[in-house]
């Protein structure tokens, strides 16, 4: 079950995704010298607003698309904090697709985009949206958003607020 999936922490602990996220949450891969990396402002300004109705705003550095996350958990953290305000939760820096891909992502992988796709991690920034949904017994859904849906998108938006009503 996608909530039992153990997580790494930046401190090399670990714990269980549903410990992170009881509730919905919002995953993204992130990487600090990205053409995307302002979108951290926007997932601040998310996890501000939508944290207190449930909502778990959750990062993984990633250094696998043409290495633009080099920086250890530490470093990576500190530029999050510093350049953006980042308060939500950064998992270790991980791999999200081929061998050794962290096992959250191998779940969120399963997941479609709007266009119907799923499969490979295409860039930094992807964005899965977590929920239960009643009507499955609880089973998790995912809702899917590639990286050039910005935070403020509409659809994503729609999507947070959906999974914090299941």
């Amino acid at each position: 079950m996608l909530r039992d999936i153990e997580v790494q922490l930046p401190d090399d602990g670990t714990t269980r995704f549903g410990e992170l996220a009881p509730g919905a949450a919002l995953v993204v891969n992130v990487a600090s010298k990205c053409g995307f990396t302002p979108q951290y402002a926007g997932l601040e300004e998310l996890h501000r607003e939508f944290a207190p109705l449930g909502l778990a705003v959750i990062g993984m550095p990633c250094n696998q698309f043409l290495f633009q996350e080099p920086g250890t958990n530490e470093e990576i953290a500190e530029f999050c904090s510093l350049t953006y305000g980042v308060d939500f939760p950064l998992l270790a820096k991980g791999k999200v697709n081929g061998p050794g891909s962290a096992p959250l992502f191998k779940e969120l992988r399963r997941a479609k985009d709007p266009s119907g796709r799923a499969g490979s991690v295409r860039w930094n920034f992807e964005k899965f949206i977590v929920s239960r949904d009643p009507a499955t017994g609880g089973a998790p859904q995912i809702v899917r958003f590639r990286s050039s849906t910005e935070p403020d998108d509409p659809a994503l938006r729609a999507a947070i607020e959906a999974a914090l009503a299941a």
